[in-house]
């Protein structure tokens, strides 16, 4: 019998994958949300892919970390895509760049900026990187059931996590600061590094992508001298996730 071709980063075979994917940066974290599904094993552990699948509402759902950044986001959803996967949802972190955005919030992106080039490479940058709207609407749902403080926009992706954090040491720091400088006048919630990427290239493959965010320090805040505590315990945006990722199995089911 021959034995079924693996893809080529994420190590996983058809099979394996169920067509709703949950996607987080960190491969600490697949761990956390697969004791959520029932019946979940890990599939396959490569570089920074940590692939875990089990099942939500007799549906089968897998969980994969991207790790940090465009690339490697790119990468786990073409191939987790190859073996049947259409919706993602991703459940990560950011910082807060709207003063209303606290430490501890969730942030639900409706769109996001792209500020990075990956995504350059699927579509033209006047092509907008938008989230699936009932996957937002059930990110938002399930983050008010779960009595967070909810917030729902845009957030700016780059590339660089020190270009956000040390802009001026950068000798293009002219830029970094004037674009940081339009994101906030233009009321942009946070800042992160994969949901341009996920959102342009699920448009590109015919996907249905969202994501929501914990929040764990807004530097803006910071400076203008007001209250905040750190946080990074990402165990809500996790169960986000989860839930709204029910609630769209649930939609589908109703909807055949």
């Amino acid at each position: 019998m021959q034995e079924l071709e693996k893809q080529f980063h994420i190590h996983c075979v058809t099979g394996d994958i169920g067509k709703y994917c949950i996607l987080a940066g960190d491969p600490g974290r697949i761990p956390a949300i697969a004791e959520m599904f029932d019946d979940a094993k890990q599939i396959a552990y490569n570089r920074e892919f940590n692939v875990y699948t089990g099942y939500l509402e007799g549906v089968k759902v897998t969980a994969c970390s991207t790790g940090i950044g465009g690339p490697s986001t790119a990468i786990a959803v073409e191939e987790l895509h190859n073996l049947g996967a259409d919706t993602f949802i991703r459940t990560g972190t950011c910082g807060g760049i709207d003063l209303d955005v606290k430490s501890g919030d969730i942030v639900v992106a409706t769109g996001a900026i792209r500020f990075e080039h990956t995504s350059v490479e699927y579509a033209p940058i006047e092509f907008p990187a938008v989230a699936d709207l009932d996957i937002t609407n059930a990110l938002r749902e399930a983050s008010l059931e779960l009595g967070k403080n909810t917030h729902v926009g845009v957030v700016q992706c780059k590339d660089s996590f020190y270009g956000q954090h040390s802009p001026e040491k950068s000798p293009v720091s002219y830029e970094l600061l004037q674009k940081w400088e339009a994101w906030k006048r233009l009321g942009v919630k946070a800042s992160e590094m994969e949901s341009s990427t996920l959102f342009v290239l699920s448009s590109a493959l015919k996907c249905r992508s969202g994501s929501c965010f914990h929040v764990i320090w807004n530097q803006e805040r910071e400076k203008a001298g007001l209250d905040q505590q750190m946080s990074e315990d990402t165990s809500a945006s996790v169960k986000i996730a989860v839930e709204a990722m029910r609630k769209i199995i649930l939609a589908d089911k109703k909807a055949k």
